[in-house]
């Protein structure tokens, strides 16, 4: 039976000498526009940007003399993919979270494994379904009818990272202490005091939340030798080739997240390959990729609301298009054509937005044409 090695196996090498490139006026100023990127008409951003030069400084004092701390965040509530309590740092933290994140982020892109698919550069859901859909077609050919997959989630996971585990696996990379004083900060703030959880919507807890599971993913791959392994943030999948082979692999992914101080998702399960992969918003089989029923059941409940809100004045015409068009996004990468024909159809005494579908196939998309 398999069996976790202890972290200290291997000795790590940790980079240090970091803290001067992250608080260097000019990675302040880059990370500034990062921050404003599609917000820079947002009064709070607007304001900062009015003292610009004084104001970035004024963070870097605050960095150089450790006498920065986190704002008041603004806390809101989404609905979409799933109910979530979003924590969103003032304008000016999020500069610090980027800045932090600009400089360290390469240190740790060395050391994922490549099919860890959530928040990185070149990476993304639809990579993400596709590779998952690539696996699916080698498994098939090289395992027939045997094949099985084991899919699992963790549960709450934002909410149950330890931040000393956090700054465990940290700290095996960036031995700098004053780069590990800013994580430390930052974690400990947001309602999170008590040394658990981070917040959703902050950049940095999105590095972190990948950094504490880089550790499975290289226990999935180098310990337990699981070529067939995708992760996206919490949600992840190995295929292998019998069922004996899935129940061994699922107690080991148990054993490997319990150690990391988490807890898999009661919904987690194995099953066979024929009943098809249920990740990142779509439903994937070899030969075709699905979207999955509830975003169709909750897309035309949301496009009834808002015709609703059209109607009575609540919205414009271009939010109404532009929810369309965010929803054949969605669409278009998987066989979906008659369904987005019949939701939109739905969409009636609205012009222009009934021919989308017969614009959508001259984008020759062959998933949108059958």
């Amino acid at each position: 039976m398999w069996q976790r090695p202890p972290l200290w196996i291997s000795m790590p090498h940790t980079t240090s000498g970091l803290w001067a490139k992250v608080i260097d006026f000019e990675n302040l100023y880059l990370a500034y526009q990062a921050a404003r990127l599609g917000k820079r008409y947002q009064r709070d951003v607007m304001l900062f940007a009015s003292n610009l030069e004084e104001n970035l400084i004024n963070i870097q004092n605050h960095l150089i003399w450790k006498s920065w701390a986190p704002g008041p965040h603004r806390e809101f509530v989404v609905k979409e993919p799933k109910l979530r309590l979003i924590q969103a740092p003032p304008f000016a933290d999020r500069i610090i979270h980027h800045a932090l994140v600009r400089v360290i982020e390469p240190y740790f892109e060395r050391k994922f494994i490549a099919d860890s698919y959530a928040c990185r550069v070149g990476k993304g859901t639809q990579r993400a379904v596709m590779r998952t859909q690539h696996f699916l077609r080698v498994a098939k050919r090289n395992w027939g009818d045997g094949a099985y997959v084991v899919k699992c989630d963790i549960s709450k996971y934002f909410a149950s990272i330890l931040h000393k585990v956090l700054m465990g696996q940290l700290s095996v990379t960036i031995s700098d202490k004053d780069v590990l004083w800013l994580w430390q900060t930052i974690i400990a703030a947001y309602g999170h005091e008590n040394g658990l959880g981070l917040p959703v919507g902050a950049l940095t807890s999105q590095l972190g939340a990948n950094v504490v599971l880089n550790r499975l993913d290289h226990i999935a791959k180098d310990d337990m030798g699981l070529r067939y392994y995708v992760r996206y943030m919490d949600d992840f999948l190995a295929i292998v080739h019998s069922k004996a082979e899935a129940q061994r692999v699922l107690q080991a992914f148990d054993e490997a997240v319990r150690g990391l101080g988490l807890s898999l998702n009661p919904k987690t399960a194995i099953h066979p390959w024929q009943r098809g992969v249920d990740f990142c918003g779509y439903r994937i089989w070899p030969t075709h990729i699905l979207p999955r029923k509830r975003n169709i059941k909750r897309a035309r409940a949301d496009f009834k609301h808002l015709m609703k809100q059209y109607y009575s004045g609540q919205v414009e015409m271009e939010h109404v298009r532009e929810r369309v068009m965010s929803f054949i996004a969605y669409a278009k990468h998987c066989q979906a054509r008659r369904t987005v024909e019949n939701i939109l159809g739905e969409i009636v005494l609205i012009p222009g937005l009934r021919d989308i579908p017969e614009k959508l196939s001259e984008t020759g998309n062959p998933s949108l044409t059958r």
